[in-house]
C-alpha cells in the first residue's frame, strides 16, 4: 500500500474507532466506504457493509440502493420492497485488495461468481452467511418484477487497489466481464470499473466534503437586503438544470438534500401525478414555470462568477414533490422546461429554521408543531455537544454537518434515524421495529418523536448507551454474534436499571432516571459488565424463540422475541423492580 492511502486507512480507521481492524479489513473497509458515498451521501457505517472473510465470493464489501436508501439486511430490503408502489435498485460489489497492483483475472472469477450469486436456483458454492443474506435481498427484489417499472436494478462493480491504472489486459477483461453479467439480462445497466489509489483518494475527498453544486442562472433577480441573510435571489433555471443538480455521481437522487423537508417523496399522489402529466404534455410543459410553485434553496455558502452560480452545504427545503418528479421524468424534459428557483445563502439557524418552517406550511403540519420540533432537533444539538471530551457525540441536524471536521470521531456523530431508532428502542419500548427499514419505524411512532414536551436527555442517553455497546463490538469485549441484538440490548439496559415502565413524565424526574442509565454507560468498566450480564438473557430469549439457540436478524425481529427478553432480563440478579 502507498504512503499516502496508507495514511488515509489509518485516519479512517481513527475517526471510526476501527483500531482493532487488521489492515487487509481496514482497507476493504475504507474502499467500500469510498465507492458507497459515491452513490449514496448520507452517513452510513461501512462495517455494517463489509462481507468479512471466508465463503464471501471475492464480494467484500456489498450494498443495494433501493429508492434512495442504502440497505444490505434482508429483512430491512423485504420491508422496502413492500412498501413501495414502485423500484428503483442499484446493487454495489466492491473487492478490495491492498497490493500495488491489479490482478486481471479478479475481474473473470467476480463475473463468475456474481453471476451465479445473481442467477443460480440454488447456489452452486460454499458461501458465508453475509452472502446468504445477499442472495435473499436478491430473491426478494427480483420476486417482486412488477414493482420494478422504472427499469431492472442497476449493477456497478469496482475493484479497488493502490495500483495505478492503465494496463491493457486489465482494461480487456473488465469489459469482458461486464459483457458476462449484461448478458444475463438481470440488469438494466452494468458498470464495472478498477479502482487505483488516486481514484480513491479522489473518491474519499468526495466523500468527506459537504454537498455542492455549481450551475448557471441568468435569468434571476437581487433581493433586497434582509436580516440574518447574507444574498438572496429568485430566478429560473432549466429543468435540466436542477435534475443535474439532485443526480448524485452514481445516477440516484441525492436524497440528502430534502433532509429538511417535513415528507418524504409522496409517490404518484394526484399532486405528483399532475406534475408529471404538465411534463409530459407538449401543450402545458412550457407554462411549467407558472403552474408550479418551484424550489427553495438554503445555502450556508454561495460564490457567484457571472452567471454562474457555486453553492456549497446546501439544503432543497421546499419543492420535494417537484424534484423527485423532475428526476423520475429526466428523459422527457425539454430545454423548454424551466423551474422557479428560490436562493437564500444564511448561516443563521433561527433565520434558516424560520425558512424552512414557512416553506414546508402544508394543512396537516401546524406551524407550531414546525417550529416546536425544530426547536427541540435544534436543543438536542446543542445539549449533544454541552458534554464533556470523554462524553460528547454530535447530533447531526442536516446531512454531513460534521463531514469535513477530522478532529471529529465518526464514531461519535448521531444521525437522526439513528437517534429515532435508539429512542425508540430504549424508550418506546420498539427494538423490534427499530432494526427494520428505518420508514417503517418513523411512519408508525413519529407523534412519539421529537416531540416538544420530551426529555432531550432522554434521546441523548439512548444515544450514548448505542455508542458503548457498538464500541463494546468494536473492541471485542462482546462476541460480534450479538450484534444482530444490539436494539434489544438497549431496551434491556433501560429495564435492568431504571425498569420496565414509561419514564416519569416532566423533564426533572425523566432526567433523575436517564442520569442512572449514563453513569454506568459512560463507565466501560461498568458497562462492559452490564452487558455481559444481559447476554444470558438474550440467549434465553432466542432460545425460546429457535431450540437452536441461533440468533439472527430475523429472530430478533419479532415483537415476541422482546416480551421474552422484558421478562428474562427482569429475573436477572439486580434488575430494578419498577414496572
Amino acid at each position: 500500500m502507498d504512503r499516502i492511502t496508507e495514511g488515509l486507512v489509518k485516519q479512517f480507521q481513527q475517526e471510526r474507532g476501527l483500531r482493532n481492524l487488521d489492515t487487509s479489513e481496514a482497507f476493504e473497509d475504507f474502499a467500500g466506504f469510498c465507492v458507497l458515498s459515491s452513490f449514496f451521501e448520507d452517513e452510513f457505517d461501512p462495517e455494517e457493509f463489509r462481507m468479512g472473510a471466508g465463503g464471501d465470493l471475492g464480494v467484500d464489501v456489498a450494498g443495494i440502493i433501493i429508492n434512495g436508501d442504502l440497505l444490505l439486511d434482508a429483512a430491512d430490503v423485504r420491508a422496502a420492497v413492500s412498501q413501495a408502489k414502485s423500484l428503483d435498485v442499484r446493487f454495489i460489489i466492491v473487492q478490495a485488495k491492498t497490493s500495488q497492483g491489479f490482478e486481471a483475472k479478479v475481474f473473470t472469477e467476480l463475473a463468475d461468481n456474481l453471476t451465479e450469486l445473481f442467477t443460480a436456483d440454488i447456489l452452486g458454492y460454499p458461501a458465508s452467511p453475509e452472502i446468504h443474506n445477499l442472495r435473499e435481498c436478491i430473491d426478494a427484489i427480483y420476486a417482486d418484477i412488477g414493482k420494478l417499472s422504472r427499469g431492472l436494478p442497476a449493477l456497478s462493480v469496482r475493484y479497488a487497489s493502490t495500483g495505478i491504472l492503465g494496463d491493457a489486459m486489465l482494461n480487456a477483461k473488465r469489459k469482458s466481464a461486464a459483457k458476462r453479467l449484461d448478458e444475463t439480462n438481470f440488469f438494466s445497466e452494468v458498470d464495472v470499473s478498477a479502482i487505483g489509489a488516486r481514484e480513491l483518494r479522489e473518491l474519499h475527498q468526495r466523500a468527506t466534503a459537504a454537498v455542492s453544486a455549481e450551475f448557471s442562472m441568468p435569468k434571476r433577480i437581487t433581493l433586497p437586503k434582509i436580516p440574518g441573510v447574507e444574498q438572496a435571489f429568485l430566478g429560473v433555471i432549466p429543468a435540466k438544470t436542477l435534475a443535474d443538480i439532485i443526480t448524485d455521481p452514481g445516477g440516484g437522487i441525492r436524497k440528502t438534500l430534502f433532509f429538511e423537508n417535513v415528507r418524504d417523496f409522496q409517490d404518484y399522489n394526484p399532486v405528483n401525478v399532475e406534475i408529471q402529466q404538465t411534463v409530459r404534455d407538449p401543450n402545458r410543459r412550457d407554462r411549467f414555470a407558472v403552474l408550479n410553485n418551484g424550489i427553495t434553496i438554503v445555502t450556508r455558502e454561495m460564490t457567484l462568477a457571472g452567471d454562474d452560480i457555486h453553492i456549497r452545504d446546501f439544503q432543497i427545503v421546499n419543492g420535494c414533490q417537484t424534484c423527485h418528479v423532475l428526476f423520475d421524468e429526466k428523459a422527457n424534459l425539454t430545454d423548454g422546461i424551466n423551474v422557479n428557483v428560490k436562493i437564500i445563502q444564511s448561516r443563521e439557524e433561527d433565520v434558516i429554521t424560520g425558512i424552512t418552517t414557512a416553506t414546508n406550511r402544508q394543512t396537516a403540519v401546524t406551524d407550531e408543531d414546525l417550529q416546536a420540533r425544530e426547536v427541540f432537533h435544534k436543543e438536542l444539538e446543542g445539549l449533544f455537544q454541552s458534554f464533556p471530551d470523554g462524553e460528547r457525540l454530535y447530533y447531526e441536524r442536516r446531512s454531513r454537518q460534521y463531514s469535513s471536521q477530522q478532529s471529529i470521531e465518526k464514531t461519535r456523530i448521531v444521525t437522526r434515524s439513528l437517534l429515532t431508532r435508539t429512542f425508540a428502542s430504549m424508550f418506546l419500548n420498539e427494538p423490534s421495529r427499530a432494526g427494520r427499514y428505518y420508514k417503517e419505524l418513523k411512519e408508525t411512532r413519529h407523534e412519539d418523536l421529537f416531540q416538544g414536551n420530551q426529555s432531550t436527555l432522554a434521546y441523548y442517553t439512548s444515544a450514548a448507551a448505542s455508542y458503548r455497546i457498538e464500541w463494546l463490538f468494536r473492541n471485542k469485549r462482546i462476541d460480534r454474534s450479538y450484534t444482530p441484538a444490539k436494539y434489544q440490548l438497549l431496551m434491556a439496559i433501560k429495564i435492568y436499571l431504571i425498569g420496565s415502565g414509561n419514564l416519569p413524565q416532566g423533564a426533572r424526574l425523566a432526567d433523575r432516571e436517564c442520569k442512572k442509565i449514563l453513569d454506568t454507560v459512560w463507565n466501560p468498566g461498568a458497562a462492559e459488565d452490564l452487558v455481559q450480564h444481559l447476554l444470558p438473557a438474550v440467549d434465553a430469549a432466542a432460545k425460546l424463540e429457535d431450540p437452536s439457540g441461533m440468533l439472527t436478524r430475523d429472530t430478533v425481529r419479532t415483537q415476541r422475541f422482546a416480551e421474552n427478553l422484558r421478562r428474562e432480563v427482569s429475573k436477572l440478579p439486580g434488575a430494578s423492580t419498577k414496572k
